[in-house]
């Protein structure tokens, strides 16, 4: 391979030669990780020198999650082991221990499969269990999406995983310089940009909304006519203020009762708190019976971006308002302190977790006529391809080589 690696010799004890196909295993753990990553596993399972080994995990396994895994298959990727790992409860709790149970199955995982290299993504409590298997097992370990700043507990864990990884793909050059300044050798931080941008550089060249959102996903609540402009709402639990997401969900639902425009709601991820964020859900749908609120579990990456990029604004504090939406220009109303700390474009107004400030900024991009130019703060649509080819030439090393 030219460019800034040639092929080096696979690392001692293996017994691989240099001639087989370097077997990249990438874990997905929850639903979305695969958007983030999809393109990279096309990229990789495309690649001549390149074998993938895809392994699914955690929430992207459970139905009421939105079963990522059924999208994985539809979209043609043959999965390589499955592994049942998350306790109920979500709380810390069940948290730490889903983490542990992780550990321990994909051990045995990476055990069978033998990888060459491994890939974990971007932040999740159970990206750790990933990092923490590896690392111990002497496999080399990428990670995408490292050196971002939150300020929660996905800080810890995407910094504990960029200390315990030994090739990085960041998305910005923000994150490539902070990874550095973590005392990574810098000849093995490579920005990237994200692999989700892939997506939102295909949705770009056709961006109609070419889809029933209501028949093709089902989904519970009224069904309201998207021609005069909808909303969509994305809002997760965050873990360390995990008490409060009853009534952090309580202030947005608030602040969009009573708008007159399609509110279209996506369920929250397995988070701490998100029995919380569910269960405030669940009894504002039934005790005010919205007219204009339809609520869904899931949905493919390309209809998803279709949606947000004809919608008036995302509400919520999902990163897709950080990263897609700033590369298609869509308004975003950031709530709380969720993505604390990550770059954004002037797409994206941040507001407190309160009902009146959510409401004003929402109405802003409603009555707004212009929309944003896009930014590339995050990559220009094309990280996938180099995710793979950085993977099939970076040396084969799990150990810190380096003094700086």
């Amino acid at each position: 391979m030219g460019g800034r690696f040639s092929r080096a010799p696979f690392y001692k004890g293996t017994g691989y030669s240099v001639n087989k196909k370097r077997k990249i295993a990438v874990v997905i753990t929850a639903r979305p990780s695969y958007s983030r990553v999809k393109t990279a596993l096309q990229a990789i399972k495309d690649h001549p020198e390149l074998e993938l080994q895809l392994i699914i995990a955690a929430s992207a396994l459970l139905d009421r999650y939105g079963s990522a895994v059924n999208y994985i298959e539809k979209d043609g990727f043959d999965i390589s082991a499955k592994v049942f790992n998350v306790l109920e409860g979500e709380n810390l709790t069940a948290a730490a221990k889903t983490t542990g149970i992780g550990i321990l199955e994909l051990s045995t995982v990476f055990d069978n499969l033998k990888p060459d290299i491994v890939v974990t993504i971007a932040d999740r409590f159970e990206t750790m269990a990933t990092a923490i298997a590896a690392s111990y097992m002497n496999i080399p370990l990428a990670h995408i999406q490292g050196g971002e700043v939150t300020g929660n507990i996905d800080e810890k864990v995407r910094h504990a995983v960029t200390k315990l990884s030994d090739y990085h793909f960041v998305a910005s050059e923000d994150a490539k310089n902070r990874v550095i300044k973590l005392g990574e050798n810098p000849e093995m931080v490579f920005n990237t940009g994200c692999p989700s941008i892939d997506l939102a550089e295909e949705v770009k060249k056709n961006p109609k909304l070419d889809f029933d959102p209501y028949e093709k996903y089902g989904g519970v609540g009224s069904k309201p006519a998207l021609d005069s402009g909808y909303l969509v709402v994305m809002q997760h639990p965050v873990t360390n203020e995990y008490s409060e997401s009853r009534l952090h969900i309580d202030e947005t639902l608030n602040a969009l009762k009573d708008i007159e425009l399609p509110v279209l709601w996506f369920w929250p991820n397995v988070d701490a708190g998100a029995d919380g964020t569910s269960g405030g859900i669940r009894t504002f749908r039934e005790i005010n019976k919205p007219r204009f609120m339809h609520f869904f579990k899931n949905m493919e990456g390309d209809d998803f971006l279709r949606l947000l990029t004809n919608a008036k604004c995302l509400v919520g504090n999902s990163s897709v308002g950080i990263r897609e939406c700033s590369y298609l220009g869509v308004p975003v109303v950031n709530i709380g302190s969720r993505q604390h700390g990550r770059t954004r474009g002037k797409n994206v107004v941040d507001v407190n977790y309160n009902a009146r400030e959510i409401n004003v900024a929402v109405m802003s991009f409603i009555n707004r006529m212009e929309g944003f130019d896009p930014s590339q703060v995050y990559g220009g649509g094309d990280a996938g391809l180099r995710i793979a080819k950085l993977l099939a030439g970076v040396p084969l090393q799990f150990h810190k080589t380096i003094s700086y």
